[in-house]
């Protein structure tokens, strides 16, 4: 069961979308006043690729999720809205969120009037996952225990 509710997940959410979080979540837990995390960093640490990253990070910082400081002590850093801000604006910022609105089997035609095999199962799957992201902020997922936490990021 846990292996289907993945692959659907999978379907909706891009590499984007993860990377995304995983950064912001390590820029977080490693967040100090004065220190900036440098993409480098950010993608050795998480085992994704640096360019793609800090291409995904400077759309966190055009939609405010994430300052950025160029230069040699440059890097990336919280805004103070980043914390409290729900998956879901993560989400509309990486992903194009209509997909929550398409057939899985791509049917031109979908709905309760005339549902594919699957509309039902998907619909209630796409609510819940929507839910969750619009109750669900970054600072939710945060814990404690630094190297853990580290860890259960830059697993692939």
């Amino acid at each position: 069961m846990r292996q289907l509710l993945l692959k659907k997940i999978d379907m909706f959410l891009s590499k984007s979308f993860g990377y995304a979080l995983r950064g912001i979540l390590y820029i977080a837990l490693m967040h100090d006043e004065n220190r900036k995390v440098q993409v480098d960093e950010i993608a050795t640490q998480l085992s994704v690729p640096k360019h793609f990253l800090g291409k995904i990070m400077q759309q966190m910082v055009k939609a405010g999720l994430l300052k950025s400081t160029k230069g040699p002590y440059g890097g990336f850093s919280l805004t103070g809205k980043t914390l409290d801000t729900p998956l879901i604006k993560l989400l509309e910022t990486t992903d194009d969120i209509t997909q929550f609105n398409i057939c899985v089997l791509k049917l031109k035609t979908c709905n309760s009037s005339k549902p594919c095999p699957l509309h039902y199962e998907m619909e209630e799957f796409k609510n819940n996952i929507l839910k969750l992201f619009h109750e669900t902020a970054i600072r939710d997922l945060l814990t404690d225990n630094k190297e853990t936490f580290i860890r259960s990021i830059s697993i692939l």
